[in-house]
């Protein structure tokens, strides 16, 4: 039974109604971000009861050392863990004395919460009678300002329902916060300063270890019936922890509020000994605007990203809220400004697998900063992984690989492996080949070759050199193999030749080898470069051919479909429909002995591969492969309703993408997986708008243009999207009628729609 209290909407997440079991979900769900900080929903007052605390800074990190039963030389030395920061949301308010506490209070009603994604602010109302028998209406208001990226605000009112009384607010800093998620409970911040000027407050601290030199702040302001009470705050200041406490009475039927700004400077943008100076303009420049104008300007902001970001989904609520939830939250954790950021999985919202970087950002992520935004961010992902080259080429060496054959990490912070668990640190090597992947797809969707003589070809050669070393030659199928991975399917562990994993080895190859040639006739200058660098010599690439040429790939001939690995017949090989529900997910019922002798499949592995490389293989193989392995597949991964999605779609099976594109869609919103109070699944929500524009809308690059072939699920009367392809905005609108296309800019531009071809001239829709 999935969870279902998020009321059916199309611009917000509501939640109606107190329950103390949903506060932790609901902290996740109703998380706030601005790219460079974010934090989980937690109240602003005092909560007494069980919830998961956390506000992030985007970057920051602490090592935590690995913990493991048995250490193997290779282990990487730490796990990096996104760090919960310093507190600055925080607000105590008392009524008569009576501290205000959701969890003690005599009785709430009301209560409301209100994430609004279409102008990016997060509100909350209640009544409640406190233990006192004093009743009150709160209502807090909380925005990350995308314009001013360094600052939220708050505002928070109380209007006393049963009598007049005394309000006592006192906004605080905390940096006695600790992670959740914490191998040895280390300490991973050390508090240097705690000062308070006037109604300011500031808290310097520095991460143990990585030495992120951080400022925490706040600025205050009371106001009773909207107009400013000039009031001198008192002063609590504790060794860790310092608040301001505001004292004013309150007639019954007049309203209380406390507005306050706060935020992070980060030693990353500024002088580590003018992070208070940083601090102090980034609240003067706020303050001169004012909560309302901060406000609006939040909402042109929104508005902006929306205008190109949107997909629109007519009669069908329930799959606009969901699509329009996962666009918000990737438009929250990351917006391309900064190329030394990345996507982690769980963005702002929680700390579970720690890292920012995993091969979910080329291989789920890329496609929509690509299709929504300029593309020069899609390039800032690719050079943040150039300028890793290095320690992945480090992470080889480590694992006994040499002369610069690069492993890029499965987890990463600052390019260095960072994945504590052996079978997936050492084994899931296809992570390589995403980003291999992603330089081959900027190219393909952009249009911009230059990236490739730039930095891509030495990411490639680091990539194959791996690739090269990491075949061996078996005598006994006089083949190449590659022996001990796993797959996408972390379901199978050290297995040998798994399909997925040899099929993006053997094309990286080929790619590679396709790449230089082609720098060397129309890059000489770069190619001589590269060469000089890397040293690369003629008995590698034809090494790197000879191998591409003779690898081994599992085949049955019973099924007419290739093994997901060498084994997997020998399992006994009972689908999901036979197995019994109250085994799921097996992921937390079964012991990982059961599981790995299991025929069941996390998410796509054989079908990734279909997804990659879609024109390698006709429909009928395409079906084949779906049939055999789509109904051994748990979709225990967040990642795996949406390529699944997009397969049925190709198939014309509306119904089954259907329900895929809900299940992707509307994974943390109805608990699929029972986690979401750990935080939400951020990077498989670019898979969502995926499973939209390639699956239902049938988006593909055909020589070199757009190509459509458009369905619509029967629970739709339209559906509508913009992408910008080689700096050309086209919105596509498809109904069950027809397909109409109209494009901005100022060249025209040739397309196919169902394999006809379309030619759009600026500002002249047209209709297919």
């Amino acid at each position: 039974m999935n969870q279902d209290y998020i009321t059916a909407d199309q611009w917000s997440i509501i939640e109606e109604g107190f329950e103390k079991e949903r506060v932790q979900s609901s902290e996740s769900l109703f998380s706030l971000g601005n790219g460079a900080m974010g934090q989980r929903a937690n109240f602003e007052e005092n909560y007494s009861g069980e919830t998961f605390q956390g506000s992030y800074i985007a970057g920051v990190y602490y090592p935590d050392k690995t913990r493991v039963g048995w250490w193997k030389n290779g282990y990487p030395e730490y796990f990096a863990k996104v760090l919960n920061a310093p507190n600055w949301i925080g607000i105590n308010v008392y009524v008569d004395e009576e501290a205000l506490d959701l969890n003690t209070c005599k009785s709430v009603s009301g209560f409301r919460r209100e994430l609004n994604m279409k102008e990016g602010w997060y509100q909350r109302s209640f009544e409640a009678t406190l233990p006192n028998d004093v009743s009150v209406r709160v209502k807090a208001t909380r925005f990350l300002s995308l314009d001013l990226d360094e600052i939220g605000a708050i505002r928070f009112e109380v209007t006393p329902l049963s009598g007049d009384v005394t309000i006592k607010f006192v906004p605080y800093l905390d940096s006695s916060i600790t992670n959740e998620d914490s191998n040895w409970d280390d300490k991973f911040w050390n508090t240097t300063s705690v000062s308070s000027e006037g109604n300011q407050a500031f808290i310097e601290a520095h991460t143990m270890k990585t030495n992120f030199e951080t400022c925490t702040f706040m600025q205050s302001d009371l106001l009773h019936n909207g107009k400013a009470v000039h009031a001198e705050p008192s002063v609590i200041q504790k060794e860790l922890w310092v608040g301001h406490q505001y004292e004013h009475k309150t007639a019954k039927g007049e309203t209380l509020s406390l507005q306050k700004l706060g935020g992070y400077t980060v030693s990353r943008n500024h002088k580590a000994d003018a992070l208070i100076a940083a601090a102090k303009e980034a609240m003067k420049n706020a303050s001169s605007l004012g909560f309302e104008t901060l406000m609006a300007n939040q909402k042109k902001a929104w508005s902006a990203i929306w205008e190109m970001s949107d997909i629109s989904i007519e009669g069908d609520v329930k799959a606009q809220q969901g699509i329009r939830f996962n666009i918000f939250h990737l438009n929250q954790t990351y917006l391309g400004r900064d190329s030394r950021l990345n996507i982690g999985p769980k963005g702002f919202t929680g700390e579970k697998y720690g890292g920012s970087t995993y091969w979910d950002t080329e291989a789920y992520c890329i496609p929509f900063y690509m299709a929504t935004k300029d593309h020069s961010v899609a390039r800032n992902l690719l050079t943040y992984r150039y300028n890793h080259l290095e320690k992945a080429i480090e992470n080889g060496e480590k694992l006994g690989f040499t002369d610069g054959a690069a492993l890029y990490p499965m987890v990463t912070m600052n390019g260095e492996e960072c994945h504590n668990e052996w079978e997936i640190t050492f084994e899931e090597i296809h992570r390589n080949g995403a980003i291999a992947f992603a330089i081959y797809n900027y190219y393909r969707y952009t249009g911009d070759y230059s990236y490739i003589p730039e930095m891509g070809l030495e990411v490639l050669i680091g990539i194959s050199r791996f690739w090269g070393q990491r075949a061996t030659f078996s005598t006994h199928k006089d083949k190449y193999v590659i022996l001990g991975v796993t797959g996408p399917n972390e379901y199978e562990n050290n297995v040998n030749n798994n399909w997925y994993t040899n099929y993006i080895a053997k094309w990286c190859l080929q790619y590679t080898l396709e790449q230089l040639n082609k720098v060397k006739e129309g890059y000489p200058e770069d190619y001589d470069r590269i060469i000089g660098h890397t040293g690369l010599k003629e008995f590698e690439t034809e090494e790197w051919e000879t191998i591409a040429g003779q690898l081994y790939f599992p085949y049955s001939e019973e099924h007419n479909v290739f093994l997901q690995q060498d084994g997997f017949l020998d399992k006994e090989l009972v689908t999901v429909a036979d197995l019994d529900k109250s085994q799921r997910p097996i992921n937390q019922k079964w012991s990982w002995d059961r599981i790995l002798r299991s025929p069941y499949i996390k998410q796509a592995d054989v079908l990734q591969g279909f997804y990659l490389f879609e024109d390698h293989f006709s429909l009928e193989e395409l079906e084949r492969h779906f049939d055999f392995y789509e109904p051994f597949t748990v979709h225990e991964s967040s990642l795996s309703p949406c390529v699944h999605s997009i397969q049925a779609a190709k198939l014309d099976r509306m119904d089954q993408a259907y329900t895929f594109y809900l299940r992707t869609s509307r994974l943390d919103l109805d608990d699929y997986n029972k986690e979401v109070h750990e935080g939400l699944h951020i990077t498989s929500m670019a898979g969502t708008w995926m499973s939209i524009v390639e699956g239902f809308g049938g988006l593909r690059i055909v020589e070199d243009k757009l190509s459509f072939t458009p369905r619509i699920p029967k629970e739709w009367e339209a559906y509508s999207f913009k992408i910008n392809f080689r700096n050309r905005i086209l919105k596509v609108r498809i109904s069950h009628e027809d397909v109409s296309l109209e494009l901005e800019g100022k060249e025209e531009m040739s397309l196919r729609v169902h394999g006809k071809r379309v030619v759009l001239a600026p500002g002249k829709p047209v209709s297919v």
